[in-house]
């Protein structure tokens, strides 16, 4: 599982609890948190070791230069260090066939090593709620409605294909990532909230939204996190 630095102008590498509990709990994993600090993780060693990968969300976003835009974000906006381990380490993981699942930043993150491209969302609020410097768990309170693809592995795993999720992000996908497949749309603009890549070898699957804070009640976040155990369970 990724980490990164999630406390401003503070080099401290963290990792919510809610990320973890699920994996546990639903995956039946034993978790590894890797740092965002490139020169303290060997990502070949970490590949062959790993069975799958969990791309969590976080505070920053992608460097708009990783992706090939000109944009410039503000230093404290942005987590390059974040970015060249989870870029590298989910390549590696994906070329050797293993699990690559991502949530929010995440999805953004397998978006980008596809070659695909982000946008800023500053003019599609209902995305995310508040201030980042509100209560923070004021931040996951709402939900918006999304579309689950027919045939899709996340529309496999809920008996409905109109769910309601808790997007919390202020980049989302622009262009998607080659051989990539939507597994989920927001019902109202479109926006890409979810897909996976099957084309590859490698089980990859992303979502944009949160499944681990409604983990207790959400059939698509129960799914989601089902799904990445029975790939993680199929590699031990």
């Amino acid at each position: 599982m990724m980490c990164g630095n999630e406390v401003a102008n503070r080099p401290i590498q963290a990792v919510a609890t809610r990320f973890i509990d699920p994996l546990v709990r639903l995956c039946g994993a034993s978790v590894v948190i890797v740092p965002a600090i490139p020169e303290a993780v060997d990502t070949v060693m970490m590949a062959d070791m790993l069975d799958g990968l969990l791309l969590t969300g976080g505070r920053s976003h992608v460097a708009p230069a990783q992706y090939g835009d000109g944009a410039t974000l503000a230093p404290s906006a942005c987590d390059p260090q974040r970015d060249s381990v989870a870029l590298a380490l989910a390549g590696r993981m994906i070329d050797r066939g293993k699990t690559v699942f991502g949530i929010c930043r995440g999805m953004q993150e397998i978006n980008v090593l596809f070659g695909g491209s982000l946008t800023c969302l500053g003019g599609l609020p209902r995305h995310h709620r508040g201030s980042w410097d509100s209560d923070y768990e004021s931040l996951f309170d709402h939900h918006h409605a999304v579309d689950l693809m027919a045939g899709g592995v996340l529309a496999g795993r809920s008996p409905q294909r109109r769910v309601q999720v808790n997007s919390v992000h202020q980049q989302g996908v622009d262009r998607l990532g080659y051989g990539l497949v939507v597994e989920a749309r927001d019902a109202e603009d479109g926006l890409i909230e979810a897909f996976r890549a099957p084309g590859c070898d490698a089980d990859v699957l992303a979502v944009q939204w949160h499944p681990e804070w409604d983990i207790a009640t959400c059939g698509v976040a129960q799914g989601f996190f089902s799904l990445m155990g029975e790939s993680v369970r199929g590699h031990a």
